[in-house]
């Protein structure tokens, strides 16, 4: 029981992820954003259940409150404050991005199951999901030319090396909560400046950006 339900939640971090591979949209994108925080909240409560740490509930309440209400509403506040409502760009189709992805899940599983072999088999699979996460994110980020699509591949990131910190017996509160707290102020940082590049540049579309900053030059 204890491996299917964590199994089954990783399996739904990591597919919300890999769907964030295949959308333009930005409110689609937070959709599955919010889902998989929230999926990684109920991950948190469960392995707390399961390892009899009260530290992961901590973890699950920080998760379920800063990533699965406060941060998704702040997302659509910008979209919606910056009418962002048209399709962003991407830097590849789409169908390359996914075969990218699926050789990303394969490199994660490759990388970590054999170098991880006396690790308890929920672990070994909870850090090899983790990693896929990981790089899935990286993989929107770099495949996005809209800043605000690439900070929720940033978030889509920090999610993966948390579902990690879970995941692994023993690892200090102090940890989880110094990460979570790095997110919020990345993100408030990260707000002004869209507000600054806005006011600027009338865009948060970074090739256009670039583009001004070579005629500058």
């Amino acid at each position: 029981m204890t491996y299917s339900l964590a199994h089954l939640m990783g399996g739904i971090l990591l597919l919300s992820t890999f769907l964030l591979l295949s959308q333009r949209r930005l409110a689609a994108m937070i959709t599955l954003y919010q889902l998989q925080a929230l999926t990684l909240a109920a991950a948190a409560f469960w392995q707390g259940y399961a390892q009899s740490e009260i530290n992961l509930y901590l973890t699950g309440i920080i998760t379920l409150a800063l990533k699965g209400l406060l941060l998704p509403l702040a997302l659509r506040e910008i979209v919606h404050r910056f009418n962002l409502r048209r399709a962003v760009e991407t830097a590849m189709p789409m169908a390359l991005a996914m075969l990218l992805g699926v050789g990303l899940i394969g490199i994660a599983v490759l990388v970590v199951l054999p170098s991880t072999m006396s690790a308890v088999s929920l672990t070994r699979e909870d850090l090899a999901i983790a990693l896929s996460v990981v790089l899935l994110g990286l993989l929107v980020m770099t495949t996005r030319r809209n800043a605000l699509a690439q900070i929720i591949g940033f978030l889509s990131t920090e999610n993966g090396l948390v579902l990690a910190a879970i995941g692994m017996p023993g690892m200090p509160f102090v940890a989880e909560f110094s990460v979570a707290l790095l997110v919020l102020l990345a993100f408030l940082v990260t707000g002004i400046f869209l507000l600054r590049i806005r006011e600027h540049f009338d865009t948060l579309d970074v090739t256009g950006i670039e583009d001004i900053e070579r005629r500058g030059r």
